[in-house]
């Protein structure tokens, strides 16, 4: 009896303890994130959008400069599935104001535990399961693993070292989905 008490106790606390590490890694295949970030603007997008919504109203400081610029297409590339399904596409601008950001479009992941966005330095993605891939560079938690969303690229980062982007899980050390990094 006293045995079998002690069975039961070890498996109440297994359970407590058990229950909401098993809820962290496995409810995120089963909860969707969706985001819908729009296309970032600089100053003088957001200039002449102040602009266009008053029409008859002279403007008193001068227009922004670099107004005719227009982001810029750097690489792109769609995403493939590793560990994972992953679809959509990833590009690369530069901004008229200098700064960089990378762009998921029409993007869909798997979701997971604690996926995050990096640039790494090969092309193809392997399935590096419990491996992580030399030479990346983090540029923040993944916001959601549906829809459209921005991630800024560090200043000075040198984009010619990176030939792939890559949705990776921390817990496991799991790629999800990569998307090459090439020419557009």
């Amino acid at each position: 009896m006293l045995i079998r008490r002690g069975w039961l106790m070890i498996g109440v606390v297994a359970l407590i303890v058990g229950a909401p590490i098993a809820w962290y890694l496995i409810s995120p295949l089963f909860i969707t994130r969706q985001v819908g970030e729009a296309f970032p603007a600089g100053e003088a997008t957001e200039a002449m959008e102040q602009a266009a919504a008053e029409p008859t109203k002279m403007m008193e400081e001068p227009m922004p400069a670099g107004e005719a610029a227009s982001p810029a297409v750097v690489v792109s590339g769609e995403f493939y599935p590793i560990a994972h399904e992953g679809r959509g596409l990833a590009t690369i601008y530069l901004l008229p104001d200098g700064s960089r950001v990378l762009r998921f479009e029409d993007f869909e992941v798997l979701n997971g535990p604690d996926l995050h966005v990096w640039l790494v330095p090969i092309d193809p993605v392997p399935n590096t399961v419990g491996v992580e891939i030399e030479g990346y560079v983090e540029l923040g938690a993944l916001k959601g693993n549906v829809g459209n969303q921005n991630y800024d690229i560090p200043p000075g980062l040198d984009l010619t070292s990176y030939r792939s982007v890559v949705i990776w899980c921390l817990p496991f050390r799991v790629p999800f989905a990569a998307a090459p990094l090439g020419a557009p």
